[in-house]
Order: structure tokens, then C-alpha cells, then sequence
């Protein structure tokens, strides 16, 4: 797959503006040395409240819900890496999928991907529209199909890109385009491809959510979620939100995603290229039926992906023939692959979706989105 690359880029740092490639902002961006005592990284303050000189006079910080130094550092790094100029950290992936959605009231219309990660399509249907919301789940490979669910109510259009765990590839671009049209909000799930593949504000999105737990962070020890976007207007109203619900990332947390971000290039790099080559093993076996791998030429969106991301990832999803029987016996048969949920940590994982990550969706559904019972989920370290 061709490489993309991306643009220098400038953005708001921590003391002004910060310019320089991609690895330059992980290192830099929103972190300066400790103003008391020179600490090169970003300290973790174990601390809750601050002191005020007078009622509301303070030095910026009052109360560790409503900011944090050590979080609004990771909060200024992933916008800067996103290309954004503002960024929201939260305790969990699914804690800013939910807090974004809290922006929305009762009565509004989301349109979302049917290839999604189980635990977004729990929280819709199982919490959400408990509240007045309501969802349609198409396939946002077909402008088309995504047009004709919108309706008047519509606010929210909701992708993943590339997709879990199918690795189908959505035209951000086109869709965001789509949306924009019709006035309607437009959220990219960017986890799988990571704004070092992948930056969807640059297409069009309004708004870019992370699973920290995983690439970002890298190293399977953290859990966390951010929303980033360019909208002052979506800023005031999900900070309010973060503050107001209260489900923020603790310090610790917080530095160890910053601790990700600096080697996020060279690991997606390495990702990458091993995902490569166990995808291309994997199409060459007999006892495979199909390879899901946007770095394959027989991907359905291989040239869009060559489009649209700068390299096509480090997970690969497989059917082994056979079926579930085979693929459960394949299981047990692993040595370097650990059998586990979650991704992007630099050891490999497997995983069983129909069974682990995806259990949540109704088989009916999961079949309709292509995710068949034997289907194999690798995160290759």
C-alpha cells in the first residue's frame, strides 16, 4: 500500500504555538517542562482540589473534575495530533461515546455504521434509547443506504473507520459531506487507524472519539476515551458535559497515554508492517476462506484506503473454513496470539468476536454486517 503522508502541521501548544511533523507533536505538543521544578515529562499531580487566592480567584485550576494539569496536557496533545484545536478526555472509550451522546435530547435521530464495536451498539440500544433517542444501523459503504435512513430529526452520523471487526473502510470524506448537507453532526470513531493512519477533521468530521485504552495508549495498562474537534460550539457543550457527568480520566491515567502518544509513529509503524505480512500469509492458506485487510489488493476498499490513510493498520480479521468449529479449535492452539479482549497493545492478541467484543449484538445483526460466527479478530503486536 502506497504510504500517505501527512503535512506539517501547527497547533496550539501548551505555551503557544508548536510546529513540526507527526512524531514532533506526540513528543512536544501540549507538554512544557514543569514551570516549578524544570520535570521534562508532564507530572502526575495526585491532587483534587487547588487553593484560591479569593472566592473564584485562582491560578486557572479549582477542582480536578473541572480541569487537571496533567489531563488538559494529554487533552492538548491529542488535539494536536488529531490536527484540532480542542480535546476532552474521559475515564473509558464508552464514558465519551456517552457523554457525547448526552448532548443530544430526547427525540433526536442517530444514523450509525452496522460494522461497529459491540459495546457502542450496547450503549445505543440498551441505555440510549431508553432516553428518547432513536438509531438506524446501515452500511456506510453505501451512500445511498445512508441518505435514505436520515431523517428530519436526524443530529448524529456515526462511523468507524476502519471498521470493527469487518475492516470495512467508510469514505469520511464523502459521508461527512453528506451530512454537512443536511446540517447534521458528523462522529468518526477513529481508534483502529489512530490519527498517525488517519484524521478525519481534515475530511470533514466534527468530531473524532478514541479508545485510549488502546493504540494511543499502547501498552494494555490504561483506560481511557477522548473527543476531539475543531467546533468551539461541540467544545462548551460536551466541556460542560465532561464536568457536569463527571466521567474524567484520574492523573495517572492520563500520563500514561501521554507516555503512548510519544511512540505512537514508530509503533504503528512496526504495527503495520507485521499486520502486513501475517495478512498475506493468511490469504495464501488453504484453510482460510477470506481475509479482511485493508492492505490487501482484494479488499473492496483497498483504493480508498490508499486514499485515505497514510498505511491500512495493524489488525486483520479472518474465516477460516470450517467455521465456528475450526475456528474455536484454532483457538486453543495459539502460542504467541493471546486470547483476550481489547487491541492495540504492542503484544498480539486474538479474539472470537461473536462470542467476546461483539457478544452484545443480536446475531441476526452481526450476521447482517458480514461478522459470521467463525470470524477471527487479530491485533497484531
Amino acid at each position: 500500500m502506497k504510504r500517505r503522508t501527512a503535512p506539517k502541521t501547527s497547533v496550539p501548544a501548551a505555551g503557544g504555538t508548536l510546529t513540526g511533523g507527526f512524531s514532533t507533536l506526540g513528543v512536544h505538543a501540549g507538554q512544557e517542562p514543569d514551570p516549578c521544578t524544570g520535570a521534562v515529562m508532564t507530572p502526575v499531580y495526585l491532587n483534587s482540589t487547588y487553593v484560591q487566592e479569593a472566592p473564584g480567584k485562582h491560578k486557572g485550576y479549582d477542582y480536578a473534575r473541572t480541569v487537571h494539569p496533567t489531563r488538559l496536557a494529554l487533552e492538548r496533545n491529542l488535539a494536536a495530533l488529531e490536527g484540532g484545536r480542542f480535546g476532552l478526555c474521559f475515564s473509558s472509550g464508552m464514558a465519551a461515546i456517552s457523554t457525547l451522546l448526552l448532548g443530544l435530547k430526547a427525540g433526536d435521530h442517530v444514523v450509525s455504521c452496522n460494522d461497529l464495536y459491540g459495546g457502542t451498539y450496547r450503549v445505543f440500544t440498551k441505555v440510549f434509547e431508553r432516553f428518547g433517542l432513536s438509531f438506524s444501523f446501515v452500511s456506510t459503504l453505501d451512500l445511498g443506504a445512508v441518505e435514505k435512513a436520515l431523517r428530519p430529526e436526524t443530529r448524529l452520523l456515526w462511523v468507524e473507520t476502519p471498521s470493527n471487526p469487518m475492516l470495512q473502510v467508510s469514505d469520511i470524506r464523502a459521508l461527512c459531506a453528506l451530512a454537512r448537507r443536511r446540517k447534521i453532526a458528523t462522529a468518526v470513531d477513529n481508534t483502529f487507524a489512530t490519527p498517525y493512519l488517519q484524521r478525519p477533521l481534515e475530511l470533514g468530521a466534527d468530531l473524532v472519539v478514541h479508545s485510549t485504552t488502546k493504540y494511543l495508549g499502547g501498552h494494555s495498562d490504561v483506560v481511557g476515551g477522548a473527543i476531539l474537534t475543531d467546533s468551539p460550539r461541540w467544545y462548551r457543550d460536551l466541556k460542560f458535559l465532561q464536568n457536569a457527568v463527571g466521567a474524567v480520566p484520574g492523573p495517572l491515567d492520563c500520563f500514561l497515554v501521554l507516555r503512548g502518544t510519544k511512540t505512537l509513529a514508530a509503533r504503528m509503524e512496526r504495527h503495520c508492517a507485521n499486520a502486513a505480512k501475517v495478512a498475506r500469509f493468511l490469504s495464501r492458506h488453504p484453510r482460510v476462506r477470506a481475509v479482511h485487510y485493508p492492505g490487501l489488493g482484494s479488499h473492496p476498499q483497498h483504493a480508498l484506503a490508499r486514499r485515505q490513510m497514510r498505511l491500512p493498520g495493524g489488525m486483520v480479521s479472518f474465516e477460516l473454513k470450517g467455521g465456528l468449529s475450526q475456528a474455536l479449535r484454532m483457538l486453543k492452539r495459539l502460542r504467541l496470539f493471546s486470547l483476550a479482549e481489547s487491541l492495540g497493545g504492542v503484544e498480539s492478541l486474538v479474539g472470537h468476536p461473536a462470542t467476546m467484543t461483539h457478544a452484545s449484538i443480536p446475531r441476526e445483526e452481526r450476521l447482517k454486517a458480514g461478522l459470521t460466527d467463525g470470524l477471527i479478530r487479530l491485533s497484531v503486536g
